[in-house]
């Protein structure tokens, strides 16, 4: 069987699922994407990149600016594809992401394919992260539904030749229409829990987070995202540090990722980076040497990150209603204790007193309270950290997880929704 994957940042969602299927008899895997660091092959996978020929048009109305984007890169795609179908190459099953609108054409060059579609999220305009956060909001936005519409056209092109969808939560899934909705299987993309896992050895050098090394013991308060932004509650946390420095005076607060100058999910900041200005924040609030006990350590080496995990007190995780972060499964396979916001999608892998501690997104003052009375609580922070890898390793393996995407993807090759 001929599988192409497409996604403009492979292996992205699928680094787990693609590489498997790489070494199997019969299977030949071909991967379509935008990346400029990448081989012709690896793994045993074939990689073929495009390019998009232009960029976004100037003066273009700002509700069609992802839907042009979407079309330059559906363009860019198509004609790599053109050029792999001369080369005779014809794929049996497209398994692609519909986020930048890849496979919009795809199905007009290989009309035989059965196609599979990513089904990462669908955008909702009230109920949903435009209207989620008053502070970024403001008042009832009335271009927030036309514009989430817009947003969606990529996708609504994509799958409308498609088999069937995928998504990795319940609660992803449940943002697409009714009608989509049915033809979506839930699977997460699954983590190496036998890789991610609690390490008592675990030794973070001097240098990325400090001048002093970091210990197996000592107190350690980590918060991690991608992107430093309001969408991750990076602003709740930043407001929550001056009452966790001043109770816990040995603490180190440990925060990983970039800036958020390019907005991340969410918007650009106004000015700057939202590190910066959440930044300020905290340099008014508390003094300097509280302050030196508070490191961003940046995007780092995967290694690194895991590290930063393994030797967690305490885990912050914060997240509007959308995409959950793989971030917060690795957290509970190393067994953290986590403190997480109350929303939809975090509800479905922490439940409250049993996996982690459930706070309102919202309510500085009570994550402060909970992230300092875990704390105070070795012995709980034990008893969650321990359900939650259980909870980890139960949902969310590779075992458990590259399975279930592998049937769904026979599923999309037989044609079956």
């Amino acid at each position: 069987m001929e599988i192409l994957f497409v996604h403009n940042n492979f292996p992205a969602q699928f680094k787990h699922v693609a590489p498997f299927l790489a070494r199997q008899p019969g299977t030949r895997v071909t991967a379509l994407h935008k990346r400029e660091d990448l081989p012709d092959e690896v793994g045993g996978m074939r990689l073929r990149a495009y390019a998009p020929a232009r960029a976004l048009a100037p003066g273009i109305h700002p509700w069609l600016g992802e839907t042009e984007n979407a079309l330059i890169h559906g363009e860019a795609a198509a004609r790599r594809a053109l050029a792999m179908r001369a080369e005779g190459y014809a794929p049996d099953v497209i398994i692609g992401h519909h986020g930048w609108g890849e496979l919009i054409f795809l199905a007009d060059i290989w009309p035989r394919a059965r196609i599979g579609v990513y089904c990462e999220l669908y955008y909702r305009g009230t109920g949903s992260n435009w209207d989620f956060d008053p502070e970024f909001t403001g008042k009832p936005n009335p271009s927030a539904d036309p514009r989430a519409r817009y947003l969606n056209l990529p996708f609504d092109l994509s799958f409308d030749r498609a088999v069937s969808g995928l998504s990795p939560t319940q609660f992803q899934a449940s943002t697409f229409p009714p009608a989509v909705r049915q033809r979506i299987t839930v699977a997460h993309d699954g983590v190496d829990t036998d890789r991610i896992r609690p390490d008592a050895a675990a030794l973070l050098p001097p240098g990325i987070a400090g001048d002093a090394a970091i210990r197996y013991g000592d107190e350690v308060i980590t918060f991690v995202s991608r992107h430093l932004e309001p969408y991750r509650g990076f602003h709740i946390f930043m407001r929550a540090l001056p009452a966790i420095l001043k109770a816990r005076p040995k603490a180190r607060i440990v925060i990983v990722g970039a800036d958020g100058s390019t907005g991340g999910y969410g918007p650009r900041p106004p000015t700057g980076t939202w590190k910066d200005r959440f930044t300020a924040e905290l340099r008014e609030a508390v003094p300097a040497q509280e302050f030196s006990r508070v490191h961003f350590v940046g995007r780092i080496a995967y290694g690194d990150f895991l590290t930063i995990l393994q030797l967690s007190t305490v885990h912050v995780y914060l997240t509007y209603p959308f995409v959950l972060s793989w971030s917060l499964i690795e957290a509970m396979s190393t067994a953290c204790a986590i403190v997480a916001s109350d929303t939809e999608p975090v509800r479905e892998v922490v439940e409250h007193g049993k996996t982690g501690i459930l706070t309102d997104f919202f309510d500085v003052a009570a994550l402060a309270e909970r992230v300092i009375g875990l704390c105070d609580a070795p012995g709980e922070r034990r008893r969650l950290g321990t359900a939650a890898r259980r909870l980890a390793q139960a949902r969310y393996s590779l075992q458990d997880c590259v399975p279930r995407q592998l049937r769904w993807i026979d599923a999309v090759a037989r044609g079956h929704a």
